[in-house]
Protein backbone atom coordinates (compact mmCIF):
# COMPACT_ATOMS: atom_id res chain seq x y z
CA UNK A 1 0.00 0.00 0.00
CA UNK A 2 1.26 3.44 -0.96
CA UNK A 3 0.42 6.30 1.37
CA UNK A 4 -0.74 9.18 -0.82
CA UNK A 5 -1.24 12.85 0.04
CA UNK A 6 -3.26 15.07 -2.31
CA UNK A 7 -2.39 18.78 -2.35
CA UNK A 8 -5.05 21.11 -3.73
CA UNK A 9 -8.79 20.75 -3.26
CA UNK A 10 -10.04 22.12 -6.58
CA UNK A 11 -11.98 20.25 -9.28
CA UNK A 12 -9.12 17.99 -10.34
CA UNK A 13 -7.77 17.62 -6.79
CA UNK A 14 -11.05 16.18 -5.56
CA UNK A 15 -11.10 13.78 -8.53
CA UNK A 16 -7.63 12.64 -7.48
CA UNK A 17 -8.86 12.16 -3.91
CA UNK A 18 -11.65 9.90 -5.15
CA UNK A 19 -9.28 7.97 -7.41
CA UNK A 20 -6.85 7.35 -4.53
CA UNK A 21 -9.68 6.26 -2.22
CA UNK A 22 -10.87 3.71 -4.77
CA UNK A 23 -7.45 2.31 -5.67
CA UNK A 24 -6.68 -1.08 -4.09
CA UNK A 25 -2.97 -0.31 -3.65
CA UNK A 26 -3.27 3.20 -2.23
CA UNK A 27 -4.19 4.73 1.10
CA UNK A 28 -5.24 8.39 1.25
CA UNK A 29 -3.43 10.02 4.16
CA UNK A 30 -5.14 13.36 3.67
CA UNK A 31 -5.81 16.50 1.67
CA UNK A 32 -3.70 19.64 2.03
CA UNK A 33 -5.46 22.90 1.14
CA UNK A 34 -5.68 26.25 2.99
CA UNK A 35 -9.49 26.16 2.71
CA UNK A 36 -10.28 23.83 5.60
CA UNK A 37 -13.99 23.77 4.68
CA UNK A 38 -13.21 21.56 1.67
CA UNK A 39 -13.91 17.86 2.31
CA UNK A 40 -14.05 18.19 6.12
CA UNK A 41 -14.71 14.45 6.41
CA UNK A 42 -11.13 13.73 5.22
CA UNK A 43 -7.89 14.01 7.19
CA UNK A 44 -7.06 17.66 6.53
CA UNK A 45 -3.94 19.82 6.55
CA UNK A 46 -3.85 23.54 5.85
CA UNK A 47 -0.42 23.24 4.18
CA UNK A 48 2.14 20.66 3.15
CA UNK A 49 4.36 21.82 5.98
CA UNK A 50 1.68 20.70 8.46
CA UNK A 51 1.68 17.07 7.32
CA UNK A 52 2.91 14.97 10.25
CA UNK A 53 2.11 11.46 8.98
CA UNK A 54 4.21 9.15 6.76
CA UNK A 55 3.80 9.81 3.03
CA UNK A 56 5.12 7.75 0.11
CA UNK A 57 3.83 9.89 -2.72
CA UNK A 58 2.07 13.21 -3.24
CA UNK A 59 -0.33 14.32 -5.95
CA UNK A 60 0.07 18.06 -6.51
CA UNK A 61 -3.08 19.60 -7.99
CA UNK A 62 -2.60 23.24 -7.02
CA UNK A 63 -2.68 26.27 -9.36
CA UNK A 64 0.10 26.14 -11.93
CA UNK A 65 2.24 28.90 -10.41
CA UNK A 66 2.56 26.81 -7.23
CA UNK A 67 3.60 23.52 -8.87
CA UNK A 68 7.36 24.08 -8.67
CA UNK A 69 7.23 25.41 -5.11
CA UNK A 70 5.14 22.50 -3.89
CA UNK A 71 7.22 20.05 -5.91
CA UNK A 72 10.41 21.28 -4.28
CA UNK A 73 8.80 21.00 -0.82
CA UNK A 74 7.82 17.42 -1.63
CA UNK A 75 11.31 16.61 -2.93
CA UNK A 76 12.90 17.96 0.23
CA UNK A 77 10.72 15.58 2.24
CA UNK A 78 11.54 12.61 0.01
CA UNK A 79 8.02 12.28 -1.39
CA UNK A 80 7.72 10.94 -4.94
CA UNK A 81 5.33 13.15 -6.87
CA UNK A 82 2.62 13.21 -9.47
CA UNK A 83 2.28 16.81 -10.64
CA UNK A 84 -0.76 18.07 -12.48
CA UNK A 85 -0.11 19.65 -15.84
CA UNK A 86 1.42 21.96 -16.86
CA UNK A 87 4.51 21.05 -14.92
CA UNK A 88 5.19 24.69 -13.93
CA UNK A 89 4.37 28.24 -14.95
CA UNK A 90 7.83 29.06 -16.35
CA UNK A 91 10.73 27.12 -17.80
CA UNK A 92 12.99 28.44 -15.05
CA UNK A 93 10.69 27.04 -12.36
CA UNK A 94 10.43 23.71 -14.16
CA UNK A 95 14.21 23.48 -14.46
CA UNK A 96 14.67 24.37 -10.79
CA UNK A 97 12.27 21.58 -9.87
CA UNK A 98 14.23 19.17 -12.04
CA UNK A 99 17.39 20.11 -10.15
CA UNK A 100 15.63 19.39 -6.84
CA UNK A 101 14.54 15.98 -8.11
CA UNK A 102 18.09 15.06 -9.14
CA UNK A 103 19.49 16.27 -5.83
CA UNK A 104 17.00 14.30 -3.71
CA UNK A 105 16.65 11.25 -6.00
CA UNK A 106 12.88 11.69 -5.92
CA UNK A 107 10.86 10.24 -8.80
CA UNK A 108 8.33 12.27 -10.77
CA UNK A 109 5.34 11.80 -13.02
CA UNK A 110 3.38 14.62 -14.67
CA UNK A 111 -0.38 14.45 -15.20
CA UNK A 112 -0.66 14.49 -18.96
CA UNK A 113 -3.21 11.74 -18.49
CA UNK A 114 -4.25 11.53 -22.14
CA UNK A 115 -1.22 9.33 -22.73
CA UNK A 116 -3.03 6.65 -20.72
CA UNK A 117 -6.01 6.39 -23.08
CA UNK A 118 -5.87 3.02 -24.81
CA UNK A 119 -6.98 4.66 -28.06
CA UNK A 120 -4.16 7.24 -27.85
CA UNK A 121 -1.60 4.49 -27.37
CA UNK A 122 -3.17 2.61 -30.28
CA UNK A 123 -2.90 5.73 -32.47
CA UNK A 124 0.76 6.12 -31.53
CA UNK A 125 1.42 2.47 -32.44
CA UNK A 126 -0.40 2.76 -35.78
CA UNK A 127 1.75 5.73 -36.74
CA UNK A 128 4.97 4.15 -35.46
CA UNK A 129 4.19 0.93 -37.38
CA UNK A 130 3.84 2.88 -40.63
CA UNK A 131 0.11 2.34 -41.10
CA UNK A 132 -0.16 5.69 -42.91
CA UNK A 133 3.46 5.88 -44.07
CA UNK A 134 5.49 8.95 -43.18
CA UNK A 135 3.36 11.59 -41.47
CA UNK A 136 2.83 14.68 -43.64
CA UNK A 137 0.18 16.80 -41.89
CA UNK A 138 -1.89 16.89 -38.70
CA UNK A 139 -4.94 19.05 -37.98
CA UNK A 140 -6.43 19.35 -34.49
CA UNK A 141 -9.58 21.19 -33.43
CA UNK A 142 -10.67 22.09 -29.89
CA UNK A 143 -13.67 24.33 -29.35
CA UNK A 144 -16.17 24.69 -26.53
CA UNK A 145 -17.91 27.50 -24.72
CA UNK A 146 -16.80 27.55 -21.12
CA UNK A 147 -19.48 28.86 -18.74
CA UNK A 148 -18.93 32.33 -17.33
CA UNK A 149 -18.91 30.87 -13.80
CA UNK A 150 -15.75 28.95 -14.72
CA UNK A 151 -13.83 32.25 -14.55
CA UNK A 152 -15.57 33.91 -11.60
CA UNK A 153 -13.98 34.30 -8.19
CA UNK A 154 -10.86 32.22 -8.81
CA UNK A 155 -7.38 32.37 -10.33
CA UNK A 156 -8.85 31.98 -13.84
CA UNK A 157 -10.32 35.49 -13.63
CA UNK A 158 -6.98 36.91 -14.74
CA UNK A 159 -5.10 33.79 -15.86
CA UNK A 160 -7.67 31.66 -17.64
CA UNK A 161 -5.95 31.29 -21.01
CA UNK A 162 -6.90 27.96 -22.60
CA UNK A 163 -3.31 27.48 -23.81
CA UNK A 164 -1.92 26.36 -20.43
CA UNK A 165 -5.23 24.92 -19.20
CA UNK A 166 -6.39 22.97 -22.25
CA UNK A 167 -4.09 23.17 -25.27
CA UNK A 168 -1.09 22.00 -23.27
CA UNK A 169 -2.84 18.61 -23.32
CA UNK A 170 -3.25 18.73 -27.10
CA UNK A 171 0.36 19.83 -27.54
CA UNK A 172 1.50 16.87 -25.45
CA UNK A 173 -0.78 14.55 -27.42
CA UNK A 174 0.88 15.68 -30.65
CA UNK A 175 4.36 15.30 -29.16
CA UNK A 176 3.52 11.83 -27.84
CA UNK A 177 2.16 10.56 -31.16
CA UNK A 178 4.14 12.52 -33.76
CA UNK A 179 7.42 13.55 -32.12
CA UNK A 180 9.03 16.81 -31.11
CA UNK A 181 7.62 20.17 -32.20
CA UNK A 182 10.44 22.40 -33.44
CA UNK A 183 8.67 25.57 -34.61
CA UNK A 184 5.33 27.32 -34.03
CA UNK A 185 3.52 30.33 -35.45
CA UNK A 186 0.41 31.52 -33.59
CA UNK A 187 -2.33 34.10 -34.18
CA UNK A 188 -4.99 35.02 -31.62
CA UNK A 189 -8.63 35.82 -32.23
CA UNK A 190 -10.24 38.89 -30.72
CA UNK A 191 -11.61 38.28 -27.19
CA UNK A 192 -15.39 38.19 -26.87
CA UNK A 193 -15.69 38.31 -23.08
CA UNK A 194 -13.86 41.64 -22.84
CA UNK A 195 -11.64 40.23 -20.10
CA UNK A 196 -8.21 40.59 -21.67
CA UNK A 197 -7.62 36.84 -21.84
CA UNK A 198 -6.61 34.70 -24.78
CA UNK A 199 -9.79 32.96 -25.92
CA UNK A 200 -9.26 31.68 -29.45
CA UNK A 201 -6.65 31.39 -32.12
CA UNK A 202 -4.83 29.38 -34.75
CA UNK A 203 -1.43 27.71 -34.50
CA UNK A 204 0.85 26.32 -37.20
CA UNK A 205 3.71 24.04 -36.27
CA UNK A 206 6.56 21.99 -37.67
CA UNK A 207 7.75 18.67 -36.26
CA UNK A 208 11.29 17.33 -36.15
CA UNK A 209 10.26 14.73 -38.73
CA UNK A 210 9.43 17.48 -41.23
CA UNK A 211 5.66 17.05 -40.86
CA UNK A 212 3.52 20.12 -40.27
CA UNK A 213 0.39 20.62 -38.23
CA UNK A 214 -2.30 23.06 -37.15
CA UNK A 215 -4.41 23.66 -34.06
CA UNK A 216 -7.58 25.74 -34.15
CA UNK A 217 -9.03 26.53 -30.71
CA UNK A 218 -11.67 28.56 -28.88
CA UNK A 219 -13.21 28.54 -25.40
CA UNK A 220 -16.04 30.82 -26.55
CA UNK A 221 -17.56 28.59 -29.27
CA UNK A 222 -19.81 25.62 -28.48
CA UNK A 223 -18.99 22.66 -30.72
CA UNK A 224 -18.89 18.85 -30.79
CA UNK A 225 -15.13 18.87 -31.48
CA UNK A 226 -12.48 18.45 -28.84
CA UNK A 227 -10.65 15.66 -27.05
CA UNK A 228 -12.96 15.71 -24.03
CA UNK A 229 -16.11 15.65 -26.14
CA UNK A 230 -14.75 13.08 -28.58
CA UNK A 231 -13.53 10.60 -25.98
CA UNK A 232 -15.97 11.29 -23.13
CA UNK A 233 -13.10 11.47 -20.66
CA UNK A 234 -14.44 14.39 -18.60
CA UNK A 235 -17.75 13.86 -16.76
CA UNK A 236 -18.31 17.64 -16.76
CA UNK A 237 -18.26 17.87 -20.58
CA UNK A 238 -20.88 16.35 -22.86
CA UNK A 239 -19.73 13.41 -24.99
CA UNK A 240 -20.24 13.58 -28.76
CA UNK A 241 -17.87 10.90 -30.09
CA UNK A 242 -16.87 13.21 -32.95
CA UNK A 243 -13.36 13.21 -34.38
CA UNK A 244 -11.10 16.12 -33.42
CA UNK A 245 -7.78 15.24 -35.08
CA UNK A 246 -6.91 14.23 -38.62
CA UNK A 247 -3.46 12.96 -39.65
CA UNK A 248 -2.27 12.34 -43.21
CA UNK A 249 0.71 10.33 -44.38
CA UNK A 250 2.38 9.12 -47.55
CA UNK A 251 0.29 5.91 -47.60
CA UNK A 252 -2.99 6.97 -46.03
CA UNK A 253 -4.68 8.87 -43.25
CA UNK A 254 -6.25 8.38 -39.82
CA UNK A 255 -8.69 10.37 -37.69
CA UNK A 256 -9.09 10.37 -33.93
CA UNK A 257 -10.78 9.23 -31.72
CA UNK A 258 -12.68 7.07 -34.24
CA UNK A 259 -9.36 5.68 -35.55
CA UNK A 260 -10.88 5.58 -39.02
CA UNK A 261 -7.88 4.46 -41.08
CA UNK A 262 -7.72 5.12 -44.80
CA UNK A 263 -5.28 3.63 -47.30
CA UNK A 264 -4.62 4.31 -50.96
CA UNK A 265 -2.01 5.76 -53.33
CA UNK A 266 -3.92 6.28 -56.60
CA UNK A 267 -5.68 9.65 -56.60
CA UNK A 268 -8.20 8.42 -59.19
CA UNK A 269 -9.45 5.72 -56.81
CA UNK A 270 -11.24 6.52 -53.53
CA UNK A 271 -9.14 5.59 -50.50
CA UNK A 272 -10.13 2.35 -48.80
CA UNK A 273 -11.16 2.29 -45.16
CA UNK A 274 -9.10 -0.24 -43.22
CA UNK A 275 -11.18 -1.85 -40.46
CA UNK A 276 -9.88 -1.21 -36.94
CA UNK A 277 -10.89 -2.60 -33.60
CA UNK A 278 -10.56 0.33 -31.23
CA UNK A 279 -8.74 -0.41 -27.99
CA UNK A 280 -10.96 0.41 -25.02
CA UNK A 281 -9.81 1.65 -21.64
CA UNK A 282 -9.75 -1.10 -19.05
CA UNK A 283 -9.53 1.64 -16.42
CA UNK A 284 -10.14 5.37 -16.52
CA UNK A 285 -7.07 7.40 -17.52
CA UNK A 286 -6.80 8.80 -13.98
CA UNK A 287 -6.97 5.28 -12.54
CA UNK A 288 -4.36 4.06 -15.02
CA UNK A 289 -2.17 7.07 -14.24
CA UNK A 290 -2.37 6.37 -10.49
CA UNK A 291 -1.49 2.70 -11.03
CA UNK A 292 1.50 3.82 -13.09
CA UNK A 293 2.47 6.29 -10.34
CA UNK A 294 2.54 3.37 -7.89
CA UNK A 295 4.92 1.57 -10.27
CA UNK A 296 7.05 4.71 -10.72
CA UNK A 297 7.45 4.97 -6.95
CA UNK A 298 8.78 1.42 -7.07
CA UNK A 299 11.30 2.29 -9.79
CA UNK A 300 9.45 1.87 -13.11
CA UNK A 301 10.31 4.40 -15.85
CA UNK A 302 7.71 7.20 -15.98
CA UNK A 303 5.55 7.66 -19.05
CA UNK A 304 6.22 11.40 -18.73
CA UNK A 305 8.44 12.91 -16.06
CA UNK A 306 9.27 16.53 -15.23
CA UNK A 307 12.00 16.70 -17.89
CA UNK A 308 9.69 15.42 -20.64
CA UNK A 309 6.79 17.62 -19.49
CA UNK A 310 9.10 20.64 -19.56
CA UNK A 311 9.46 20.17 -23.32
CA UNK A 312 5.68 20.28 -23.66
CA UNK A 313 5.63 23.38 -21.45
CA UNK A 314 8.26 25.09 -23.62
CA UNK A 315 6.06 24.73 -26.71
CA UNK A 316 2.96 25.94 -24.83
CA UNK A 317 4.76 28.99 -23.43
CA UNK A 318 6.11 29.88 -26.87
CA UNK A 319 2.57 29.74 -28.27
CA UNK A 320 1.17 31.73 -25.34
CA UNK A 321 3.76 34.47 -25.86
CA UNK A 322 2.99 34.73 -29.56
CA UNK A 323 -0.77 34.86 -28.94
CA UNK A 324 -0.35 37.57 -26.33
CA UNK A 325 1.79 39.59 -28.74
CA UNK A 326 -0.67 39.33 -31.64
CA UNK A 327 -3.56 40.20 -29.33
CA UNK A 328 -1.71 43.36 -28.25
CA UNK A 329 -1.09 44.31 -31.87
CA UNK A 330 -4.77 43.84 -32.71
CA UNK A 331 -5.88 45.97 -29.77
CA UNK A 332 -3.50 48.78 -30.80
CA UNK A 333 -4.65 48.69 -34.43
CA UNK A 334 -8.27 48.80 -33.33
Amino acid sequence: MKRILVVGGGLIGIRHVQTVQEHPNCELVGLADPDMSIAPDLPRFAAMEDVDVPVDGVIIATPTHLHAVHGQLAADRGWHMLLEKPVADTLEHAQALQCSLRRTNVRSLVGHHRRYHASVQQLKELIADGAIGDVVTASLLWAMRKPDAYFEGNWRTAGGSPVLINLVHDIDLLRFCLGEITQTIALSGLPLRDAGRIESGAIAMRFASGATGTISFADTAPSPWGFEAGTGENPNIGTTGEDMMWITGTKGAVSFPSLNLWSGLDWSVPPLRVPQTISLNTASPLDAQLSHFVDVMDGAPPLIDVADATRTLAVALDIEAQLTHTDTIQCRSA
